[in-house]
């Protein structure tokens, strides 16, 4: 097979949606190219910056948090399964703080919380929904703490009774 080859099938692979460079090299070598084939294209195809591992990384981890919901935790697992090194995938995580962090959190809460029934008969939040609510920030990658405490003040916010399931000094 020839480089003309291996480079048409890289391109069609980034005309779908960007990719790491470790992402195409996997694909391209499922699809039968070997290493010897694929690496002098992924070099010349880095060299005129159609793969650019930073920039895939910024833009994933923008897009994977912002409209996925991910936390720093998920994010720089995907980032660590596509292949990005750490020190790139440290920098592009960076972008998001502690603040958008929690404030996603919030958000996701808020939204969530509106279609769950939050009380129990005696008017205190059910144990079930805090479980709910705080499970779906930790399968995003939220950390248990800050998943809890968005949790308890949201529900607060809403006029729940919430300090028996969460005593203050959690």
């Amino acid at each position: 097979m020839a480089d003309h080859e291996v480079r048409e099938a890289c391109l069609q692979l980034l005309s779908v949606r960007p990719r790491s460079r470790t992402e195409l090299a996997q694909r391209l070598q499922r699809k039968g190219f070997e290493p010897a084939q694929i690496e002098p294209v992924l070099d010349r195809l880095t060299d005129v910056q159609l793969i650019d591992d930073a920039s895939f990384a910024n833009d994933w981890v923008q897009s994977r948090h912002t409209h996925s919901g991910k936390g720093r935790r998920a994010l720089t697992a995907e980032l660590r399964l596509k292949g990005v090194e750490e020190s790139v995938a440290a920098a592009a995580l960076a972008q998001v703080d502690d603040a958008s962090e929690e404030q996603r959190a919030r958000e996701l809460v808020h939204k969530r919380v509106r279609t769950m029934v939050v009380s129990e008969a005696d008017g205190k939040p059910a144990v079930a929904t805090i479980r709910k609510l705080a499970g779906m920030l930790a399968r995003r990658g939220y950390s248990q703490e800050m998943a809890f405490r968005v949790v308890r003040e949201e529900l607060a916010d809403l006029g729940a009774d919430v300090e028996e399931h969460f005593p203050t000094d959690q």
